[in-house]
């Protein structure tokens, strides 16, 4: 597949330029500022800014091409723009808060647990260098677990991308937590998404617990 990753030398973006070409794909890059040629291409792939993502999305939309998006920070009237843009366009586009399998999972614990414990708070903890909080991640785990769920975020450097969901009940308590390490955490569920986004219905698609 012929992709174009927004952020191509961004923390997450040069991984995946790597990842992708070792995958088989013929990957193509752009940074703020270089021309964006979408001829030809299949996918775009977005893991950039907050203020850059919905302009690139858009962009890539108008020209018929589906987007996957890892980018944080996107507001409910920008999901409903990117909506109905693709939805015009009959084209899709595919948006999650993580991309690592083990965070979807956490959140699909977490949303377990919430059923049966009657407190929970969220602690998620990223470098110094994130710039939305607090997290995608910790939202969706919010939303899943009914949403009103405290959540406390820490922004340090040496640090990924780490949440822990506490719950509490009479006596006990429960603590879920996922550890990314590596940024390369973020390819398998990239590349899962690529392989499906072009069969998902035209529109919005939101998080990759979709497609497990």
């Amino acid at each position: 597949m012929r992709v174009l990753v927004f952020g191509r030398e961004g923390k997450v973006g040069a991984v995946l330029m790597r990842s992708l070409a070792a995958a088989g794909h013929d990957v193509r890059g752009v940074e703020v500022g270089e021309p964006v040629d979408l001829k030809g291409i299949e996918a775009a792939v977005d893991f950039t800014t907050p203020a850059a993502v919905l302009g690139n999305a858009l962009a890539a939309l108008a020209a018929g091409v589906p987007c996957v998006i890892g980018t944080t920070g996107l507001g409910d009237d920008d999901l409903v723009q990117l909506d109905r843009q693709a939805r015009d366009l009959k084209t899709q586009c595919f948006v999650a808060a993580n991309f690592a399998l083990g965070a979807v999972l956490m959140m699909r614990f977490a949303a377990e647990a919430a059923r049966s414990f009657p407190q929970a708070e969220i602690i998620e903890l990223h470098a110094d260098t994130k710039l939305d909080t607090p997290s995608g991640t910790a939202k969706a785990t919010a939303a899943g677990m009914g949403g009103d769920v405290p959540i406390h975020s820490v922004r340090l450097p040496g640090l990924v991308a780490h949440q822990e969901v506490i719950l509490g009940g009479l006596g006990e308590t429960l603590t879920i937590r996922h550890d990314t390490t590596s940024r390369e955490a973020f390819v398998p569920g990239v590349l899962l998404a690529l392989d499906r986004v072009r069969g998902l219905p035209h529109g919005l698609t939101f998080s990759l617990d979709k497609l497990l």
